[in-house]
């Protein structure tokens, strides 16, 4: 892998990191993100405000957790990285600690299918059940809740999602924070019970969404 493959990736990644605070999904330097060049995973490092990050401040672990660049110590969160990179073919990986999502992951353990663009994340949304941040048990936990999906919430701590780019794991953290908003504020409403889609609904918006967007 080149330099300039990984100075590229590290300044989308930081751009990205940055947009999640700008976005109001994070807080100060709560959440991580994530990008696979290679074999290399470059991450954001731990306890560093993300408008301070340069290029001298690059962070890369390989696929087992050794790091291979960069002073500075990847996030806690490493575990749940790696695991996704170990087990699916995504190529970035978002964490919040979106308001609405948190929110969310402390009532249910299932995001109820408030919209159709559960479809995007592979079906309705689960939560991944509650373990101390930065450890294995929560990333066996996240990955059990992103069987079939790509974007899950944990309880009592907030989202993950990947994706085939930055701008793809991105997407579907907003737009998974904004359907725990969109639930939040129906269910919210005295004597109404939101209505929900029917698996067989989700199934149907899955398939037409294989022909979205504009010709390759």
């Amino acid at each position: 892998m080149t330099q300039d493959a990984i100075e590229r990736a590290w300044d989308a990644l930081v751009d990205t990191a940055r947009r999640t605070v700008t976005d109001g999904l994070v807080v100060g330097t709560s959440g991580n993100v994530s990008a696979r060049v290679g074999d290399l995973v470059l991450v954001t490092p731990s306890g560093v405000p993300y408008h301070r990050l340069t290029p001298a401040d690059t962070v890369a672990v390989d696929l087992d957790g050794t790091q291979v660049r960069g002073r500075l110590a990847p996030t806690s969160e490493l575990p749940m990285h790696l695991e996704i990179y170990r087990h699916t073919p995504a190529r970035a990986v978002v964490h919040t600690h979106a308001v609405h999502a948190t929110a969310v992951s402390a009532l249910v353990t299932e995001l109820p299918p408030i919209h159709y663009m559960a479809a995007a994340l592979g079906g309705p949304v689960r939560v991944a059940p509650y373990a101390l941040y930065g450890t294995e048990e929560l990333a066996g936990n996240m990955l059990r809740a992103l069987d079939d999906r790509t974007g899950c919430l944990l309880r009592n701590h907030g989202t993950v999602t990947y994706g085939d780019s930055l701008d793809q794991a991105y997407d579907r953290t907003a737009q998974l924070e904004w359907m725990c908003r969109v639930w939040l504020t129906a269910a919210s409403v005295p004597g109404h019970a939101p209505s929900l889609l029917s698996a067989a609904e989700l199934h149907e918006v899955a398939e037409k969404f294989r022909g979205y967007g504009q010709p390759r």
